[in-house]
Protein backbone atom coordinates (compact mmCIF):
# COMPACT_ATOMS: atom_id res chain seq x y z
CA UNK A 1 0.00 0.00 0.00
CA UNK A 2 1.21 3.49 -0.97
CA UNK A 3 1.78 5.67 2.31
CA UNK A 4 -0.44 8.84 1.40
CA UNK A 5 -0.80 11.41 3.49
CA UNK A 6 -3.67 13.70 3.57
CA UNK A 7 -2.51 17.12 5.12
CA UNK A 8 -3.74 20.50 6.38
CA UNK A 9 -2.49 22.95 8.78
CA UNK A 10 -3.54 26.10 10.85
CA UNK A 11 -1.75 28.89 11.43
CA UNK A 12 -0.92 31.90 14.55
CA UNK A 13 -1.51 34.37 12.39
CA UNK A 14 -3.47 36.31 9.99
CA UNK A 15 -2.31 37.33 6.52
CA UNK A 16 -3.25 40.70 7.75
CA UNK A 17 -1.15 40.10 10.85
CA UNK A 18 2.11 39.41 8.33
CA UNK A 19 1.67 42.16 5.43
CA UNK A 20 -0.80 40.34 3.28
CA UNK A 21 -0.65 37.47 0.61
CA UNK A 22 2.49 36.24 -0.13
CA UNK A 23 4.63 35.74 3.14
CA UNK A 24 3.11 32.37 3.80
CA UNK A 25 6.60 31.58 5.74
CA UNK A 26 5.63 34.16 8.11
CA UNK A 27 2.16 32.81 9.34
CA UNK A 28 3.62 30.40 11.86
CA UNK A 29 2.21 26.93 12.47
CA UNK A 30 -0.28 26.28 14.78
CA UNK A 31 -1.49 23.24 14.48
CA UNK A 32 -0.83 20.00 11.64
CA UNK A 33 -3.33 17.48 10.64
CA UNK A 34 -2.73 14.81 8.88
CA UNK A 35 -4.21 11.08 7.94
CA UNK A 36 -2.34 8.58 6.71
CA UNK A 37 -3.72 5.71 4.62
CA UNK A 38 -0.71 3.16 5.22
CA UNK A 39 -1.89 2.85 8.94
CA UNK A 40 -5.36 4.45 8.81
CA UNK A 41 -4.75 6.96 11.57
CA UNK A 42 -5.65 10.60 11.80
CA UNK A 43 -2.78 13.24 13.98
CA UNK A 44 -2.32 16.21 15.12
CA UNK A 45 0.75 17.86 15.57
CA UNK A 46 1.35 21.32 17.30
CA UNK A 47 4.42 23.67 16.65
CA UNK A 48 6.89 22.28 19.06
CA UNK A 49 6.02 18.69 17.45
CA UNK A 50 6.92 19.31 14.00
CA UNK A 51 10.36 17.66 14.53
CA UNK A 52 7.93 14.21 14.56
CA UNK A 53 5.96 15.26 11.62
CA UNK A 54 8.96 15.92 9.25
CA UNK A 55 10.24 11.98 8.38
CA UNK A 56 6.26 11.37 8.28
CA UNK A 57 6.04 13.48 5.39
CA UNK A 58 9.94 13.05 4.15
CA UNK A 59 8.96 9.29 3.73
CA UNK A 60 5.11 9.48 1.68
CA UNK A 61 4.48 8.37 -1.38
CA UNK A 62 2.51 11.55 -2.06
CA UNK A 63 0.74 14.16 0.01
CA UNK A 64 -2.90 15.29 -0.42
CA UNK A 65 -4.61 18.36 0.42
CA UNK A 66 -6.04 21.47 -1.24
CA UNK A 67 -4.38 24.19 -2.05
CA UNK A 68 -0.83 23.01 -0.33
CA UNK A 69 1.03 23.96 -2.76
CA UNK A 70 0.67 27.70 -2.69
CA UNK A 71 -1.11 27.47 0.87
CA UNK A 72 0.54 24.48 3.40
CA UNK A 73 3.68 23.63 1.90
CA UNK A 74 5.18 27.28 1.62
CA UNK A 75 3.99 28.30 5.68
CA UNK A 76 6.22 24.37 6.01
CA UNK A 77 9.04 25.54 5.17
CA UNK A 78 10.89 27.42 7.60
CA UNK A 79 10.02 23.77 9.68
CA UNK A 80 11.88 21.36 7.88
CA UNK A 81 15.25 20.45 7.10
CA UNK A 82 14.31 19.17 3.51
CA UNK A 83 12.79 20.49 0.42
CA UNK A 84 8.38 19.22 0.52
CA UNK A 85 8.45 20.77 -2.84
CA UNK A 86 10.74 17.05 -4.04
CA UNK A 87 7.94 15.27 -2.68
CA UNK A 88 4.97 13.98 -4.43
CA UNK A 89 1.80 16.11 -4.16
CA UNK A 90 -1.65 15.66 -5.53
CA UNK A 91 -2.83 19.43 -4.87
CA UNK A 92 -7.07 18.87 -5.43
CA UNK A 93 -7.04 22.51 -5.77
CA UNK A 94 -4.85 22.53 -8.71
CA UNK A 95 -6.29 20.21 -10.22
CA UNK A 96 -9.96 21.19 -10.59
CA UNK A 97 -8.56 24.36 -11.21
CA UNK A 98 -6.55 22.98 -14.14
CA UNK A 99 -10.38 21.64 -15.56
CA UNK A 100 -12.53 25.20 -14.84
CA UNK A 101 -9.94 27.46 -15.10
CA UNK A 102 -10.41 29.15 -11.23
CA UNK A 103 -9.89 28.51 -7.77
CA UNK A 104 -12.74 27.56 -5.61
CA UNK A 105 -12.74 26.91 -1.77
CA UNK A 106 -12.86 23.56 -0.57
CA UNK A 107 -16.40 24.97 1.13
CA UNK A 108 -18.02 24.46 -2.03
CA UNK A 109 -16.59 21.65 -2.75
CA UNK A 110 -17.01 19.57 0.45
CA UNK A 111 -21.15 21.23 0.30
CA UNK A 112 -21.23 19.76 -3.63
CA UNK A 113 -19.50 16.44 -3.54
CA UNK A 114 -20.45 15.14 0.17
CA UNK A 115 -23.26 17.65 0.69
CA UNK A 116 -22.09 19.34 3.96
CA UNK A 117 -19.96 22.14 4.62
CA UNK A 118 -16.90 22.90 6.87
CA UNK A 119 -16.54 22.73 10.41
CA UNK A 120 -15.53 26.72 10.52
CA UNK A 121 -13.02 29.00 8.57
CA UNK A 122 -9.10 29.68 9.01
CA UNK A 123 -10.03 33.03 11.27
CA UNK A 124 -11.85 31.26 13.62
CA UNK A 125 -9.06 28.30 13.88
CA UNK A 126 -6.51 31.48 14.77
CA UNK A 127 -8.73 32.97 17.72
CA UNK A 128 -8.83 29.41 18.87
CA UNK A 129 -4.79 29.62 19.13
CA UNK A 130 -4.91 32.92 20.53
CA UNK A 131 -7.34 31.86 23.23
CA UNK A 132 -5.56 28.37 24.06
CA UNK A 133 -8.68 26.40 23.27
CA UNK A 134 -6.34 23.89 21.13
CA UNK A 135 -8.74 21.36 21.54
CA UNK A 136 -11.23 22.99 19.35
CA UNK A 137 -8.38 24.20 17.05
CA UNK A 138 -7.28 20.52 16.77
CA UNK A 139 -11.11 19.16 15.88
CA UNK A 140 -11.58 22.05 13.46
CA UNK A 141 -8.03 21.01 11.81
CA UNK A 142 -8.98 17.17 11.55
CA UNK A 143 -12.21 18.34 9.94
CA UNK A 144 -10.45 19.51 7.14
CA UNK A 145 -8.65 16.50 6.67
CA UNK A 146 -11.62 14.31 7.01
CA UNK A 147 -13.11 16.51 4.47
CA UNK A 148 -9.94 16.57 2.31
CA UNK A 149 -9.81 13.11 2.51
CA UNK A 150 -13.94 12.19 1.31
CA UNK A 151 -13.32 14.59 -1.95
CA UNK A 152 -10.19 12.62 -2.86
CA UNK A 153 -11.52 9.18 -2.41
CA UNK A 154 -14.64 10.65 -3.96
CA UNK A 155 -12.54 11.67 -7.11
CA UNK A 156 -10.53 8.44 -6.99
CA UNK A 157 -13.83 6.40 -7.36
CA UNK A 158 -16.08 8.58 -9.63
CA UNK A 159 -13.27 10.35 -11.68
CA UNK A 160 -15.19 13.89 -10.82
CA UNK A 161 -16.48 16.13 -7.74
CA UNK A 162 -19.17 18.80 -7.74
CA UNK A 163 -19.15 21.99 -5.95
CA UNK A 164 -22.25 24.61 -5.26
CA UNK A 165 -22.10 26.86 -8.01
CA UNK A 166 -24.81 29.57 -6.28
CA UNK A 167 -27.78 27.60 -6.30
CA UNK A 168 -26.62 24.76 -9.07
CA UNK A 169 -24.51 22.05 -8.27
CA UNK A 170 -21.63 21.24 -10.93
CA UNK A 171 -19.79 18.83 -12.33
CA UNK A 172 -15.92 18.20 -12.25
CA UNK A 173 -14.30 15.94 -14.04
CA UNK A 174 -10.72 14.63 -12.66
CA UNK A 175 -9.02 11.67 -13.94
CA UNK A 176 -6.61 11.16 -11.06
CA UNK A 177 -4.58 8.41 -10.83
CA UNK A 178 -2.88 6.23 -7.93
CA UNK A 179 -0.12 4.91 -9.59
CA UNK A 180 1.72 8.02 -11.04
CA UNK A 181 2.39 10.41 -7.85
CA UNK A 182 2.64 13.84 -9.34
CA UNK A 183 6.41 15.19 -8.43
CA UNK A 184 6.84 18.75 -7.03
CA UNK A 185 8.49 21.02 -9.12
CA UNK A 186 11.57 22.21 -7.63
CA UNK A 187 11.54 25.14 -5.70
CA UNK A 188 13.35 27.18 -3.58
CA UNK A 189 12.79 27.77 0.05
CA UNK A 190 11.74 31.69 0.49
CA UNK A 191 15.22 33.44 2.32
CA UNK A 192 14.76 35.09 5.54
Amino acid sequence: MLKKIVLDLETQKSFQEVGGRGKNHLLKISVVGIYDYSTDKYSTYEEHELPKLAPILQTADQIIGFNIKDFDFEVLVPYLNFDIFKIPYLDLLEEIEKVIHHRIKLELVAQGTLGSGKSGNGLEAILYYKNGRLDLLKKYCLDDVKITKQVYDYAMKNGKVLYKDFFKTKEIPLKLSEAIPRVGVMHQAPLF
